[in-house]
């Protein structure tokens, strides 16, 4: 099981880490200020999709070859004031930026 790791930035707590006991890549970022949560970003890569981050298709190679690019990003969305609950998905139709409530309207059956 991958690490999970804590940090800070702009008074803000960070917590990233896999999604429990998740059989996809679902990689979240919490973030909180005062013990209270602010939002969440996550990178959700499609399990037909995984070869093309990781040959193996291991989570831990994923998560150690392209974390500084995710904490990256979430540095920049707080930059920016953007506090959404997003989706960061990989899949066939590229890259994609998606709230996180559309993702679940998405999922969710009629």
């Amino acid at each position: 099981m991958a690490k999970s790791f804590t940090w800070s930035h702009k008074e803000l707590e960070i917590k990233e880490g896999l999604k429990p006991e998740s059989n996809h890549f679902q990689y979240f970022f919490v973030v909180s200020k005062g013990g209270e949560k602010k939002c969440n970003y996550c990178v959700w890569i499609d399990d037909d999709h995984l070869n093309h981050f990781s040959a193996s298709r291991s989570f831990e190679e994923i998560i150690s070859s392209h974390r500084e690019e995710w904490t990256r990003r979430v540095r920049e969305k707080i930059e920016q004031g953007d506090f959404r609950n997003l989706v960061w998905r990989f899949g066939r139709a590229g890259q994609q930026e998606i709230s996180l409530e559309d993702m679940e309207k998405q999922l969710k059956p009629d």
